[in-house]
């Protein structure tokens, strides 16, 4: 089977070393993003997807505007592959595009569609405390992730998985699918079953103010922002941004899911008397793990934040580095 790969993250990287180790495939040519200026020192730096395609000598091509690019269109017909393979490209595919491949472009989707359509489906599902996610394999039409879905496959999102976490299971975990995908495509032993677009929702572009944490809402609101949008999610602390990396929800209904290097959180908890504060108020600070802060119903435990210009800490070094005290306020 002859493909041409569409891709631009890490998340694509692992399915395409997959199709790369098996002599059935042969992967003509890669598309992917323009390099883009990165670091101090503002070089150009190739996609993930690029440097793996240059290190096996495969052709890369990268429009600007893939469906405005002649240059780029004219390869791709001439090109008469059997499958395009799509894995968080980043561009839309025209009409023309999709009708190239003698057997269609197949897009790999981060999600168990129709939920979560759209650009970030990981973050927003663990945004939205869903207690698993997906992958999804369809063939692809104009719509965005609209096109009749193929195989589908199902993982668990456990209460500390972040979206790197669950973003790294979930390419691993896509390149397989995707494989049998294409074995099943190839032999007609696979039914395109179409979505039901009732049922879908969507997944957008993040957002600035997405970041912005609210200590008003709820303790499992808030962790789940913190780790759908990890690294990003800020605050702020004596006037300076602080960004909250990780955090535990605080809580009997949470200490079954803690691993072993948290049960002390249980243990120290059971023992006080009932807590509470303002919102944003340091109420306690737990040796070896950090302050817990009240938030508008429950408490969070932080657990990695890193003040603007310092390096990324644990909450006991935080609290230890800024002689945090009890009664503080994380927020305005």
């Amino acid at each position: 089977m002859k493909i041409i790969f569409f891709g631009t993250p890490q998340f694509a990287v692992p399915t395409l070393e997959k199709l790369l180790t098996r002599p059935e495939i042969e992967v003509v040519a890669v598309v992917t993003q323009p390099d883009k200026r990165r670091g101090r020192g503002n070089k150009l730096i190739p996609s993930p997807v690029k440097s793996l395609a240059v290190s096996h000598s495969i052709p890369v091509w990268q429009p600007r505007r893939v469906k405005k690019h002649t240059e780029t269109l004219n390869l791709l017909r001439q090109a008469q592959v059997d499958v395009f393979v799509v894995v968080a490209y980043g561009q839309i595919l025209s009409a023309e595009i999709l009708d190239m491949p003698k057997l269609g472009c197949v897009n790999v989707h981060g999600s168990i569609l129709p939920k979560y359509r759209g650009a970030a489906p990981i973050q927003w599902s663990i945004y939205h405390g869903e207690k698993e996610t997906g992958n999804t394999t369809m063939l692809m039409d104009v719509g965005m992730d609209t096109g009749p879905m193929l195989l589908k496959s199902i993982i668990p999102i456990g209460l500390l998985d972040n979206a790197a976490s669950v973003a790294e299971v979930l390419a691993k975990d896509g390149s397989d699918l995707l494989w049998e995908t294409l074995l099943k495509l190839e032999t007609g032993d696979i039914e395109p079953i179409a979505q039901d677009n009732s049922l879908a929702t969507y997944a957008p572009l993040i957002q600035n103010s997405d970041y912005q944490i609210d200590w008003s809402r709820s303790a499992l609101e808030i962790h789940n922002q913190v780790r759908g949008f990890f690294p990003n999610c800020v605050t702020s602390f004596r006037g300076q941004s602080l960004k909250v990396m990780a955090t535990v929800p605080v809580g009997a209904e949470y200490w079954s899911e803690l691993p072993p290097e948290l049960q002390k959180l249980e243990k120290v908890w059971s023992s006080e008397s009932e807590v509470s504060g303002s919102v944003g108020e340091v109420v306690k600070v737990i040796k070896g793990l950090g302050p817990v802060v009240q938030t508008g119903a429950g408490w969070l435990l932080l657990c990695q934040v890193q003040l603007s210009g310092k390096k990324a800490v644990s909450g006991w070094d935080f609290a230890n580095g800024t002689r945090l005290a009890m009664g503080e306020i994380i927020g305005s």
